[in-house]
């Protein structure tokens, strides 16, 4: 919708659309082909509790303005954490000379009213840092209160609350002019448990482009304390995890992380545009079983990797990826997408105004499938069951990948047994999909906790997928 009321960044900065035309023209003086302005201002909040003492508390307000321009290949870059039309101006003459080309005209116009998002996938709070820092901390506190009471062998218990409210305002010369408001919070409970000279960790969290009430449903402070500490308690009797090639089953929910970095990153355009994918070159080709269909959906209300436009100010939409195993496209941003050919799906996202915006993922997952997942794990005679994941990486050029899990069990006959330490999944993302054979009906979302790192920047996301088999996969353990 258009507003003709004031701007966030007008009433408070005095960034009117005359300075803006102005630092476009600039912006484009040297013979840029295109030019673009990022306002960003961050109103954040942050909370840590160790050993039930406060040890870390952190209000903050952050603001500036990015500024690109763009010559065919070439990109001129240039930020000010100043947002005065002196500093504005000067960034704008700075990027235009780094993307110089043959002179162009430089007058700019906006050419409409600015169009703000309509809050329907979160709420735009009402102030910057309501509630009361002590409401806040309360939420901790519980958090704390209920992990250590859990269970005795519960020995020392970490808990965090992070929060923050993004405004952005991003007005380009192709006539782009639009803003959004984007609140997030998240809590987090770290739990170490001890019995005689064995110790071991849970952690468990949540959140989203919610508010606050958030956590008094149930997703409460308890519920993810209660979670952590169940988590370091199993890992007291984990037996060592077996090794070499078995079937494995995925849960629902967090494995979709699994999915993110052995396939999401793939299919991100810039690393296909330059041919340094596994997938380059692949769309409309067969890379995973025919029960597989992945889709990027920037969508959903209220997730962690929700947004109503990117860091480009193109509108979020659902993105399939991959459907029925073919694989249908990529995930572009404005650069990509023209250089490439293809449509913008809105995937242009960036860490803060510091920094350039590059194809990113939002909300990353499988869709549902068919069958019971106690059917699933019923048709595994001897394999592993993983529920849970730590750390992993993934090589883009050759899409191998290795994860740990942090809770996983034996499968013996069908049947859900021992759990195991020390589990690691290896394997080859366009390669470890077409072993797919089974998909539950029971597609589940992580709890709002993903952030994804990508060349120095990171992002939060969203993963997800229902309960899957894959017939073959290398798990490294230490068992037999």
């Amino acid at each position: 919708m258009t507003v003709d009321q004031p701007s966030f960044f007008s009433a408070k900065f005095g960034i009117t659309p005359a300075l803006i035309e102005r630092c476009l023209g600039e912006a484009l003086a040297a013979g840029g082909e295109y030019a673009e302005l990022y306002f960003e201002s961050v109103a954040s909040t942050s909370l840590g509790v160790d050993e039930s003492l406060v040890k870390s508390a952190a209000q903050g307000v952050s603001a500036g303005c990015g500024i690109r321009v763009l010559a065919g290949e070439r990109t001129g870059y240039a930020y000010t954490d100043e947002l005065s039309p002196e500093r504005l101006l000067r960034a704008a003459r700075t990027a235009a000379l780094i993307a110089s080309g043959p002179a162009k005209q430089s007058v700019v116009g906006l050419g409409s009213s600015l169009r703000e998002a309509r809050p329907r996938l979160y709420p735009a709070p009402a102030a910057e840092l309501d509630p009361e820092l002590s409401t806040k901390l309360a939420l901790v506190m519980r958090a704390d209160t209920a992990a250590r009471a859990h269970d005795r062998r519960i020995t020392e218990v970490r808990a965090s609350y992070a929060d923050e409210v993004r405004r952005i305002l991003v007005a380009a010369s192709d006539g782009t002019y639009t803003s959004d408001t984007q609140p997030m919070v998240r809590l987090n409970v770290f739990a170490l448990a001890k019995d005689g000279n064995k110790t071991a960790r849970g952690n468990a969290g949540g959140g989203g482009r919610v508010e606050l009430s958030y956590f008094e449903g149930a997703k409460s402070p308890e519920y993810f304390a209660r979670e952590a500490a169940r988590q370091a308690l199993l890992q007291l009797n984990a037996v060592p995890a077996p090794a070499g090639d078995m079937e494995v089953v995925l849960g629902p929910g967090w494995p979709g992380v699994l999915l993110h970095e052995a396939v999401g990153h793939g299919l991100e355009a810039d690393f296909n545009r330059k041919k340094t994918s596994a997938f380059s070159g692949m769309v409309g080709q067969r890379v995973a079983s025919d029960k597989v269909t992945v889709v990027d959906n920037g969508t959903i209300p209220s997730r962690r990797g929700s947004i109503h436009v990117d860091d480009e100010g193109a509108d979020s939409r659902e993105n399939v990826l991959i459907e029925n195993g073919i694989l249908r496209g990529y995930m572009n941003d404005k650069l990509s997408a023209k250089l490439m050919g293809t449509a913008n799906t809105g995937n242009g996202r960036r860490e803060s105004y510091q920094q350039m915006p590059m194809p990113r993922m939002t909300n990353t997952y499988m869709l549902a499938g068919e069958d019971e997942p106690e059917d699933i794990l019923r048709s595994v005679r001897r394999g592993l069951y993983a529920v849970n994941f730590g750390g992993g990486s993934v090589d883009i050029t050759s899409g191998k990948f290795v994860f740990s899990a942090s809770e996983a069990y034996l499968i013996e006959d069908g049947r859900v047994t021992a759990p195991v330490r020390d589990a690691t999944l290896i394997g080859s993302g366009p390669e470890a999909l077409k072993y797919v054979s089974m998909v539950g009906h029971d597609l589940a979302l992580d709890e709002g906790v993903g952030n994804c790192g990508k060349q120095g920047q990171w992002v939060p996301v969203g993963v997800g997928m229902p309960t899957i088999k894959l017939d073959r996969m290398t798990v490294g353990g230490t068992g037999s």
